[in-house]
């Protein structure tokens, strides 16, 4: 008998990771995923897309914590339960569905970055490396023993999209590396030290406005933190909003004398940190 799994998942990791699944021969009957925000730029696949073109019961619910999907789920009687970039929390009581365990895959080495956006906040705190987790799920989020992880370079001009990418190759990975294990119950699990790792919660689109008394490589971290396809950086001048999309620190450049923030040298667009040295403005957009 083929083991069966019902799995939660959004987003390219859980497109990469479903597929994994599904090639491993594991009997799927059930996916959960979210409806498109209209108000979100949708820049990665479709879960239910993929879902629809094998046939799978899809889910969207608001609030995945309730009667009728868990009463649906204890119907199924799914061997495991996989989170794949869901993006909300499952309750303890929905994860004891599993007869033999739930487990979520987690874009950051935990503990490191437990929590919301870890890639962009490891982009923002100016990290060398980061990866893909997957982990047993408790109730405390990404809290749960390690399965197996898979490291990732940062390098110090990557964009988090670019890292993001990187990262959901390394999901895939783990995912195609560990399942034999899983369903043999070979698993040899690793508990982790939470006083080791870090936490972090959910960004908003706020949260790219530029501080111009930060320093030049805390700014040049925040461009590529949350450049497109995420929301951007962004300052005000003359009235109107100038997104900040790639920069290049120039060690070797002064600004003018009592200038803060963007100045124009000919055509190009520079900008004085608050460390007293330049960023070089290599993309702007000016939005009014």
């Amino acid at each position: 008998m083929p083991v069966r799994a019902a799995v939660f998942a959004y987003h390219d990791v859980g497109v990469r990771c479903l597929g994994v699944l599904l090639a491993a021969g594991v009997e799927v009957p059930l996916v959960v995923t979210h409806r498109d925000d209209p108000g979100e730029r949708i820049w990665f696949a479709s879960v239910a897309e993929l879902a629809a073109r094998h046939g799978i019961e899809t889910l969207t619910p608001e609030d995945p914590d309730t009667p009728e999907l868990m009463a649906r789920l204890r119907a199924l009687a799914p061997d495991f339960l996989f989170s794949f970039y869901y993006r909300r929390m499952l309750s303890p009581e929905l994860l004891a569905v599993a007869g033999r365990g739930a487990f979520n895959l987690h874009g950051s080495l935990l503990p490191r970055y437990r929590g919301r956006a870890p890639v962009n906040w490891a982009v923002l705190r100016g990290e060398t490396e980061t990866g893909a987790t997957l982990h047993e799920m408790v109730a405390k989020p990404d809290a749960g023993r390690i399965v197996d992880q898979e490291p990732v370079p940062i390098g110090p001009e990557d964009l988090a999209v670019e890292v993001f990418r990187r990262v959901t190759e390394a999901a895939e990975t783990v995912l195609r590396r560990s399942l034999p294990g899983l369903i043999a119950g070979t698993t040899a699990f690793r508990a982790q030290d939470l006083s080791k790792g870090s936490y972090f919660g959910g960004r908003k689109p706020e949260d790219g406005r530029i501080d111009w008394r930060r320093s030049a490589a805390e700014i040049h971290n925040l461009v590529r933190a949350v450049a497109p396809p995420f929301p951007g950086a962004f300052t005000e001048i003359g009235g109107a909003s100038l997104m900040i999309h790639r920069t290049r620190r120039e060690p070797g450049r002064t600004a003018p004398q009592a200038v803060s923030g963007p100045f124009r040298e000919g055509d190009a667009w520079f900008a004085a940190c608050g460390d007293g040295t330049v960023l070089r403005l290599l993309e702007v957009e000016l939005k009014p």
